[in-house]
């Protein structure tokens, strides 16, 4: 019986450890080397994670580039997984990359890149692939018409550097807009300027406070009214602060937020949020549903977020009943400074992860690549306010008579999705992005959590002072670890993690300590009857 239970023991000891060797006890992956010739008679099953907000027209366009690349390439079978949020797919790649079994190539975004990196070689560097004569960016033996490097708008071709290196190309882009009721605006007796100042918003905003003796807001007549509401506050800090060209953090990783300039914004907001001008989606709800309801006059969200804006728009969340007729404009962003006009860059990209097999990598880089034709580039724009990431695909015929038909019904060509779409055509160059490195994505929550933490304080009634700052200064540091990132090799990828860890890696980490301790127990029990 004893004999039994030892056996029992080490083989529960041999399990633990074969699995955390298999989990944390790898050294890598090896250097990608791309093959010199692409070896089609060799079979490939590749993964691919994407992202989609419930749009079945999305889901379409990813199964037609899937049946449309493997007809090219018939060795190749491509596995679609999808999600519905972004940090689902960082949460599951980040856990994956421990036992290799990452996706072969996954929508993400830099930030969340800039982690997947802490694993070994785990992400390609794609620098070579582009400049392969073969099978890079419109190599030779591509078997479609794939855009050359100098075909990929360069701002959004810049997004995707990290340590000096392109790890990603990027898939679609958008920028945040203001959808604005105009009919509210002229009704509160102000005149839309071609360009929206702070100043301006901020007015209309607490202009529109005013009620009859019933409790009414003047402006609608409802009992419900919020003028300015604003969708992801991280951008809303991190665009204040460029327009104002005040500190945010170094491209090595230094930060520089806690400034006087964040301060005093911060005040500003608790100015309007105090008042009720001003609130987020986090603490009251989508901006869209609040606009189409006439309940909101300054809805800022991603160009991407366009076909849910206005009362006519085909994705809207609210009942029939409940939406208001009004004239909607798309406009850019709140501006300081409207001459010099600055607005964040976003959109997902595409990365290719690394595996034994460097033939599996070129398949997968050439579904990477194929992703970036005319065909999918142009389909997936139209579904949203994205605008295609190659010159070639928006310059080309079917993508101009696209842009054309704004207006000409109120699905595909809905015509607040087609003026997003033009608001970040004309405004590329008035484009910027934050800087890339392992925990910027911490610094970016820290951001939008400090105007969220803000708006919250003075409704409960706080006093927002220096001294109230300097604490949320504190909290966010200890909260997002950012003293230890401006400490830890500034600039470098891999010396941290971003956010929480991921449960399965939790449960690794559990066994780990299992594991030890029940070898501890039972060295201590042997040495016990030896002594005996």
């Amino acid at each position: 019986m004893r004999q039994k239970r030892k056996g029992l023991l080490l083989a529960y000891l041999l399990v633990c450890l074969l699995a955390l060797t298999g989990c944390h006890g790898s050294k890598g992956l090896e250097v990608f080397d791309i093959p010199e010739e692409f070896d089609e008679a060799q079979q490939h099953e590749i993964t691919f994670w994407a992202k989609n907000d419930t749009n079945m027209t999305q889901v379409a366009i990813y199964e037609d580039a899937i049946k449309g690349f493997e007809a090219l390439y018939p060795n190749i079978k491509v596995n679609l997984r999808l999600y519905t949020d972004y940090s689902k797919i960082y949460n599951d790649v980040i856990t994956n990359i421990a036992t290799q079994t990452t996706p072969n190539v996954c929508i993400t975004y830099p930030d969340h890149i800039a982690t997947y990196m802490t694993g070994t070689n785990s992400v390609v560097p794609l620098d070579a692939l582009f400049e392969d004569d073969k099978y890079g960016l419109g190599g030779s033996e591509v078997r479609f018409d794939s855009p050359g490097r100098d075909d990929i708008i360069e701002q959004f071709l810049g997004e995707c550097v990290l340590s000096g290196r392109h790890y990603a190309v990027p898939f679609m882009r958008s920028t945040e807009a203001c959808y604005v009721n105009k009919t509210y605006v002229e009704a509160l007796g102000y005149t839309l300027p071609e360009t929206l100042t702070w100043d301006f918003v901020w007015s209309v905003s607490e202009a529109a406070m005013a009620k009859d003796e019933a409790g009414n807001y003047l402006v609608n007549g409802q009992k419900v009214l919020i003028p300015f509401i604003y969708k992801s506050t991280d951008n809303m800090m991190i665009q204040m602060l460029r327009q104002m060209g005040a500190g945010y953090s170094t491209a090595d990783g230094e930060i520089e937020i806690f400034n006087d300039t964040t301060r005093s914004l911060l005040r500003t907001v608790a100015e309007h949020a105090r008042s009720g001008a001003f609130s987020t989606f986090k603490i009251s709800s989508y901006p869209a549903n609040f606009l189409n309801a006439g309940q909101c006059i300054f809805a800022v969200d991603s160009t991407a977020g366009a076909t849910w804006m206005g009362p006519n728009a085909p994705l809207i969340d609210i009942s029939e009943d409940k939406l208001v007729d009004f004239e909607i404009e798309v406009m850019t962003i709140p501006q300081f400074d409207p001459d010099v006009p600055q607005m964040i860059s976003q959109g997902p990209s595409v990365c290719v992860f690394n595996k034994e097999d460097p033939q599996e990598v070129l398949a997968s880089w050439l579904f990477a690549q194929y992703l970036l034709t005319n065909d999918v580039q142009i389909a997936y724009a139209g579904t949203e306010g994205y605008v295609p990431v190659t010159s070639k695909a928006q310059s080309s015929d079917a993508y101009q008579d696209y842009l054309a038909r704004s207006g000409e019904n109120n699905n595909e060509h809905y015509d607040v999705k087609i003026k997003a779409s033009r608001l970040l055509l004309e405004n590329t160059q008035n484009t910027f992005v934050t800087p890339v490195y392992n925990g910027s994505a911490s610094l970016r929550s820290a951001a939008g959590q400090m105007i969220e933490d803000v708006t919250k304080a003075v409704r409960r009634k706080k006093t927002v002072d220096d001294a109230f700052i300097d604490n949320l200064y504190a909290d966010m540091t200890s909260l997002y670890r950012l003293n230890q990132r401006a400490e830890q090799g500034k600039g470098s990828v891999g010396a941290d993690d971003l956010g929480p860890l991921p449960r399965a890696s939790a449960a690794l980490i559990a066994v780990l300590a299992g594991t030890w301790i029940v070898m501890g127990a039972y060295v201590l029990r042997e040495q016990t009857k030896k002594k005996k």
